[in-house]
């Protein structure tokens, strides 16, 4: 491999893009992998050898679209761009009989395009369709056949296909219909509109600005901009989409002090959870004299349920190592580590393939870029220990001793790795960095409310219909993100809370949801932002069952150094055991406030300051039920016990 210089990446920057070429990518993230993408990009590979299809077969990382994997996208000459849902081994050879050779698109499997467009340029080909407001009964089918047979009235049968489509990115607005390849949108289609929608927009390009759905994706992608996109393996194509060309601009434009300036001015906060200025952690590290300086990327991602991290390391891995040099620049650092969890064994091989691809190409080493900036970078792993997210207790481990954490003061930024000043900052915020630097401080603060800026990425779960991970500019509310973006609670069922945050968080109820999301505002709330976990659950849920579940991880995973979170969880967890199973006294509920306080002043770190906050949340909020079961005894425990375990077994 050729040395990459800054004439090479000027060279790439520079570089017309290239007309759209054939290819199919199948989404290989652990996701996509566990939903069987590996068998069908293995059974798409024989395909395609097999009868010679002029085309190539990529893979990719995650797209966020969790709730569709496995996931295959085409880029076909004569058709239009498709993405395509739910693709199983079975499906695979159809789908290139159809697609490639037909110029047919698959019913029941496109997940709609949110890039949605205003003007009918140019002939349409496809129709998409979903009656995206079922509860009498899908008439989707009904749309379709009523589409097909305009289209045969008009004379366009064989010229336009009309196609059931799996997910339109809408809903609640009745028939959605997208036409391609403009990606024109129109909600709320009534069987009168048909007709005119052939005749006007169809046949002469004419935008019926009644119908078009005019709203804008909620979505806005910088950390996942390429997730999804690039080969996560292939340094060429991630040079192709934009890496190191931020640290070239650190490098060779802005130096390390103009650097700290622009990511001032961006206002970035830790993305892991405490929200600390990214450019004051950076200047502090910056500021302590040394003769060995560290940074680390947080990669220990243990919330259950959250895979925002994970995403990233397996589908942009050189944004993250790039992100982790702008800091090491920085900060004086010249050695950088990455400390990612064992049980991400893709995010691990991954991550090791771009250093070692870094290395090779010059970019990671002496003389980077031809400056005088020299760095290194390797992984440890985590052993899957909550506690190692937290600073100090991260630290430890690296250095191969127990993961638990060490009174504060003295700061990593002052005494970290080893001894050394250290700046740790997590997947999330690193992958910003670069886009910042690309594009200036002051374009990435243009996003977000308040002293929250930018965009946080959210791994959304639970009862959900369209599990899956989003990135929403600061601001945006939750219930948006829960109806707007993934669908609305699954089975017809009420919302009743949403917990963020993981097991540090808060439950925030169905009255609350409509609260611009902020670090400030979810503090209020009794919540906070923690990496980014979202767990939606229904009015079928049990909030003391939630509170006991969080609290019992948190007893698990406590290292037992300090008392109050060791001997306070445990107790809680007792009580919490106890008023679950209908045994519950009417000062059980003091005590337990008593506890959390006690826990949150006294606790060693932010696992046992922050363990208590579920407890406290639904006592805030849901104390009626906690009261239900103290006075309903053994009685109402039982029947609410028998009540979940129906609804697990509905949803298994």
């Amino acid at each position: 491999m050729k040395k990459i210089t800054p004439a090479t990446l000027e060279a790439i920057a520079s570089a017309p893009v290239n007309a759209p070429k054939n290819w199919i990518k199948v989404g290989l993230d652990t996701g996509g992998i566990a939903a069987g993408a590996r068998y069908v990009f293995d059974a798409l590979a024989g395909h395609i050898a097999y009868a010679r299809h002029p085309i190539s077969l990529l893979r990719t990382g995650s797209n966020g679209l969790s709730f569709a994997d496995p996931v295959v996208e085409i880029e076909c000459a004569g058709m239009p761009h498709v993405l395509y849902g739910n693709i199983h081994v079975a499906d695979t050879k159809t789908l290139l009989d159809e697609h490639i050779i037909k110029h047919r698109i698959l019913e029941d499997h496109v997940v709609a395009t949110r890039d949605r467009g205003t003007k009918c340029e140019g002939d349409t080909t496809v129709i998409l369709v979903q009656d995206t407001s079922a509860e009498q009964g899908d008439r989707t089918r009904f749309f379709q056949d009523s589409f097909i047979e305009e289209v045969r009235r008009q004379g366009l049968q064989g010229k336009v296909q009309v196609v059931r489509a799996m997910d339109m990115g809408i809903y609640k607005k009745g028939l959605v219909v997208q036409l391609l390849p403009s990606a024109v949108t129109y909600e709320n289609v009534l069987a009168a509109n048909i007709s005119e929608i052939i005749m006007d927009t169809v046949k002469k390009g004419i935008v019926l600005e009644k119908l078009l759905h005019r709203e804008p994706d909620p979505q806005v992608r910088i950390v996942m901009r390429n997730c999804g996109r690039l080969d996560p393996e292939s340094l060429d194509d991630a040079l192709r989409h934009g890496a190191y060309q931020g640290l070239k601009s650190a490098l060779l434009v802005h130096g390390w002090e103009k650097t700290i300036g622009v990511m001032k001015a961006s206002a970035l906060r830790g993305r892991g959870g405490a929200g600390f200025p990214t450019w004051l952690k950076w200047k502090l590290t910056r500021d302590n004299v040394a003769d060995q300086k560290y940074v680390i990327c947080n990669g220990d991602e243990g919330d259950p349920g959250a895979f925002m991290d994970r995403s990233v390391l397996e589908g942009d891995p050189h944004t993250v190592l790039e992100g982790l040099m702008i800091a090491g620049l920085c900060t004086g650092a010249t050695k950088g580590f990455f400390y990612i969890r064992a049980e991400y064994p893709l995010a691990v091989a991954r991550i090791q393939l771009a250093i070692d691809q870094a290395k090779e190409a010059g970019l990671l080493g002496k003389n980077i870029l031809g400056s005088d900036f020299e760095f290194d970078a390797e992984i440890r792993l985590g052993a899957g220990a909550f506690v190692c997210g937290e600073e100090t207790a991260l630290i430890a481990s690296i250095e191969g001793k127990r993961g638990s954490p060490s009174p504060r003061p003295p700061f990593p930024s002052v005494s970290g790795l080893w001894g050394k000043p250290t700046s740790i900052n997590n997947v999330e915020t690193l992958a910003a960095i670069p886009a910042i630097l690309c594009r200036g401080g002051e374009w990435y603060a243009q996003y977000g409310i308040g002293e929250s800026r930018g965009t946080k990425v959210f791994a959304v779960t639970g009862k959900v219909n369209l599990a899956q991970l989003v990135e929403v500019p600061m601001g945006v509310t939750l219930h948006k993100i829960v109806y707007d973006i993934c669908g609305g609670v699954s089975n017809g069922e009420s919302i009743q809370a949403v917990q963020t945050g993981g097991p540090s968080g808060g439950v925030i109820p169905e009255s609350l949801l409509d609260t611009p999301i902020s670090y400030e505002n979810l503090m209020k709330l009794g919540s906070i932002m923690g990496s980014g976990g979202m767990l939606v659950m229904d009015s079928n849920n049990s909030m003391v069952d939630v509170a006991r579940f969080y609290l019992r991880f948190c007893v698990d995973e406590s290292c037992g150094k300090c008392a109050p979170c060791r001997i306070g969880g445990y107790q809680m967890l007792q009580i919490l055991e106890r008023i679950f199973k209908g045994h519950g006294k009417a000062d059980d509920i003091p005590k337990l406030k008593r506890i959390c306080h006690a826990m949150q002043n006294a606790s060693l770190c932010g696992l046992g300051q922050t363990a208590p906050n579920p407890v406290l949340s639904t006592l805030r909020y849901f104390e009626a039920e906690y009261m239900a079961f103290i006075e309903g005894g053994v009685t109402y425990a039982r029947k609410i016990r028998k009540q979940l375990e129906g609804v697990g077994q509905k949803a298994s």
